[in-house]
């Protein structure tokens, strides 16, 4: 509906309440799950998220699910089959944690949410752009406008913290007994610093990483590969086949390579894009391919041979 231009607010967030299809009220911030329009009214967020939208969410729920295994793998010692039980619960945490949050978002009790677009990094920082319109007084229009996706992470890490409170400290009583008793609950101590490092995170920084997490994957991923093979002194196919762990990791990777490049691309041409998902094995064939002319070793002996 069009507003006369008496009737607009200042801001890009402010807007008017819409009653019985007229505009009513003055400029304020709008209720929740709604957000302001060109003409400054309050709209209703009805549109379903985008694939890039979904792909975000994926990623802020992975941040607490691979913490959480590397820290169980970190503390677990050579008990490894104490470690695939932890392992296991904490996936059943996050998963479950995952489908309670889409069960309470709106709407309520479908495993769907109505969403409004994100247009600009703005969006995520609303409280940054409260208009003055006499240069004196502030008119206070700090609201959601990416609605849901700032608070839906934060309820997802709430969740994912009770959870984990609930489950976890008996599981690791009964199974980790090889483990000293300082030891055994370590992997649980470490969550409870890091998920209030990711909530701040999100708080803080939600917009950057909502556009900077493709790149983050796939960066993060590659190093963490690289590492790892170093660190297990993978140097051939053999080496890599060996053990099953071995394996595990690399395919673990491979999916965020290809979680990573499919974010950038955001499939909208597929008939391009697909084809990118060839690059998946690249870094693992080109390590393996060049470590043997890496060796520490091997370069000490040539360089020593030369003198």
């Amino acid at each position: 509906m069009a507003v006369s231009m008496s009737s607009t607010c200042p801001g890009t967030y402010c807007g008017r309440m819409m009653v019985n299809g007229s505009v009513e009220g003055e400029c304020g911030v709008c209720p929740r799950g709604e957000r302001a329009n060109l003409q400054n009214v309050c709209e209703r967020c009805t549109e379903a998220p985008e694939l890039y939208d979904w792909l975000y969410l994926g990623f802020m729920a992975m941040l607490p699910l691979v913490l959480h295994w590397f820290f169980i793998e970190w503390y677990s010692g050579k008990k490894s089959s104490s470690a695939l039980l932890q392992h296991i619960t904490a996936m059943l945490e996050c998963g479950v944690s995952s489908v309670v949050t889409l069960l309470v978002t709106e709407p309520v009790g479908k495993l769907s949410i109505q969403s409004c677009h994100v247009q600009m990094l703005s969006d995520w920082y609303t409280m940054l752009y409260n208009p003055s319109p006499d240069y004196v007084n502030t008119l206070h229009c700090t609201q959601e406008a990416v609605y849901p996706l700032y608070t839906i992470v934060l309820i997802y890490y709430a969740f994912c913290l009770v959870l984990m409170m609930m489950l976890r400290p008996l599981l690791v009583k009964k199974i980790a007994c090889g483990l000293g008793k300082s030891d055994r609950f370590k992997s649980i101590y470490a969550a409870l610093y890091f998920f209030p490092i990711l909530t701040v995170l999100q708080a803080v920084g939600g917009g950057l990483l909502y556009y900077a997490f493709p790149y983050i994957i796939l960066v993060l991923s590659l190093v963490t590969l690289a590492v790892y093979m170093s660190a297990s002194e993978i140097q051939s196919f053999k080496n890599l086949i060996a053990k099953k762990k071995r394996l595990v990791v690399l395919f673990s990777h491979w999916l965020l390579h290809a979680y990573g490049i499919v974010s950038i691309s955001r499939l909208d041409k597929l008939e391009q894009d697909l084809p990118l998902l060839a690059l998946v094995p690249g870094p693992a064939l080109f390590y393996i391919a060049t470590a043997k002319f890496t060796e520490p070793s091997r370069i000490l002996s040539e360089g020593g041979s030369g003198h």
